[in-house]
């Protein structure tokens, strides 16, 4: 972008950089007819799309959308193909010559889902690392007039955290907001600027998600314009003014948010009603107990009974701090049991480790990708990970065998990869999961434990992912399975568990798992102890 663009309305400063004005005009963004083209992939087809000033737009669409190509091209990371052209008030570039600096000067602003925030530093220094820190003029840092306007930046963006206090300490939403806020510190006003955030969401619990929303909803109420991209279509529902949705690389829609309801969006971004969306779970044929637990308590558990029946999917439903994610930790070998007993196979077991629970059989996909990945690895070296012996022959490890077992896992589990050895950081959340689900199925394991499995992926994965579940419970795979959201529990599995305060306080049975009634359960079921129906054999 040449000065020209801006002329009088920018200065260059010292180093070089353009700087912007606080009283410069700057409106909503419009994005017209941009396209992206990679080697053999048209990732952006013709896009074009319109924000309205203190709005909040959600930008849908599953993996491979384009809406990660969207945002970057946004953020200047990405250049668009010739012809499309990208505009912010007075200020207009062409797709294919916006940089990053010409983004800054128009005002668009990023948080990511993991948003860059230092947890050692205090939320002042933190602050600073945005703006600046204020020095003397022999360069020594002015420590009061850093917590006086950070004091004041906080106060504009009602997060009411201490200027002194480590971010560390900070909750996982508050984080969020601090970064939202130490990005737009230097807008005088709330509706000055566009603040785009991509899945800020994406590793937040329902509470943390909710302060978060609530947060933005002042914000877009001041004036603030908001582009917001996430997976969560209940958040949509929440906080939508406007909803944009992405298939293929092209716009499939722009609608009002008022009166969408989730079906009307899962058709638009799989291109199929929701009922299809989600694979059909065979039926149960047998009351035979694969694994049974009996008063089981550590951690939150207070006393937990339940039995999963062999070619069984369960669901458990539970609140944050329920218990949910020790129960399954419990049942790996990965958390200690205070009391109770686990039976495997109508054998009493206590697996000292998860090496001992992996050898009989269990598998384990945690909730947080990251403790199941090796980001630093390749596809295929994570697809063989639980499994590095199978091809170790001698002193060597037979490299070609274990290749085409990946490539075949790439092909029989959907990942989307130009090759196993592709760098798995490289990879799209859902099929980075659908990777680590890979993993654990090519053992057959006996018994799955999937909490929260498909957290931060599109709807498009999420049924692929359950297609997976399907698939392998067909071959005598029987799975437990955790998960906040309750209109995919309703979907795929057979009985629904309701967990509350470390025990288990209801069971809901398909047909019959409604997702508003296992909320009802979540919240208002009694703390005493259930009836065992979770036992069963009705």
């Amino acid at each position: 972008m040449g000065d020209a663009t801006v002329a009088g309305a920018v200065r260059r400063e010292d180093d070089g950089t353009l700087n912007i004005p606080r009283d410069f005009p700057l409106r909503s963004p419009r994005v017209s007819h941009v396209s992206k083209s990679f080697p053999g992939t048209l990732a952006l087809d013709d896009v074009s799309l319109d924000v309205y000033a203190g709005t909040v737009h959600c930008l849908l669409g599953g993996n491979g959308s384009g809406k990660s190509t969207l945002i970057k091209i946004l953020a200047g990371v990405y250049q668009g193909d010739p012809g499309g052209e990208i505009a912010v008030g007075m200020l207009t570039v062409p797709a294919n010559h916006i940089t990053p600096e010409w983004a800054r000067i128009a005002g668009l602003h990023f948080v990511h889902q993991n948003p860059a925030v230092f947890l050692t530093l205090t939320v002042a220094e933190n602050m600073a690392i945005g703006h600046g820190f204020p020095t003397s003029p022999i360069g020594a840092i002015r420590w009061r007039s850093l917590r006086r306007h950070t004091q004041a930046v906080l106060d504009r963006f009602e997060l009411h955290v201490r200027p002194d206090a480590l971010v560390g300490d900070l909750r996982p939403a508050e984080r969020t907001m601090l970064a939202i806020a130490r990005a737009l510190q230097d807008r005088a006003d709330a509706h000055e600027g566009i603040l785009v955030l991509d899945e800020p969401t994406s590793s937040l619990h329902a509470q943390e998600v909710d302060l978060l929303l609530d947060a933005l909803r002042r914000y877009a109420a001041a004036g603030q314009t908001i582009l917001f991209v996430t997976h969560r279509l209940d958040e949509v529902l929440q906080i939508a003014d406007r909803v944009t949705v992405l298939r293929d690389g092209r716009v499939v829609s722009t609608l009002p948010g008022e009166g969408l309801t989730q079906n009307q969006l899962v058709e638009l971004i799989v291109g199929r009603p929701l009922e299809e969306a989600f694979a059909e779970m065979p039926a149960l044929t047998t009351e035979d107990l694969v694994l049974e637990a009996r008063g089981l308590v550590g951690g939150p558990l207070t006393g937990v009974d339940l039995g999963l029946r062999r070619g069984e999917v369960l669901g458990i439903a539970g609140l944050l701090g329920s218990g949910r994610t020790e129960l399954l930790k419990m049942l790996f070998g990965a958390d200690p049991i205070a009391h109770g007993t686990v039976k495997l196979d109508g054998h009493e077991v206590r697996f000292p480790n998860v090496g001992a629970a992996m050898d009989a059989g269990i598998a384990f996909v945690p909730e947080a990708r990251d403790e199941a990945a090796f980001v630093d690895m390749t596809l295929r070296e994570n697809l063989s990970a639980a499994e590095v012996k199978k091809y170790w022959r001698g002193l060597h490890l037979n490299h070609q065998a274990e290749a085409q077992d990946a490539q075949q896992s790439i092909s029989d589990f959907f990942i989307k990869a130009f090759s196993d050895r592709q760098p798995f950081a490289t990879l799209s959340g859902g099929n980075q999961q659908k990777a680590i689900v890979a993993r654990w199925l090519r053992q057959k394991p006996k018994v799955l434990l999937l909490d929260e499995p498909t957290q931060g992926v599109d709807v498009n994965s999420r049924a692929e992912i359950y297609g997976l579940v399907r698939d392998a419970v067909q071959k005598g795979t029987s799975a437990i399975v955790v998960t906040s959201d309750f209109e995919e529990l309703a979907h795929v599995v057979d009985r629904a568990l309701v967990l509350r305060n470390g025990r288990i306080v209801a069971e809901l049975r398909a047909p019959d798992i409604d997702p508003l009634r296992l909320t009802e359960l979540v919240l208002t079921a009694s703390e005493g102890p259930a009836t065992s129906p979770q036992m069963s054999s009705s």
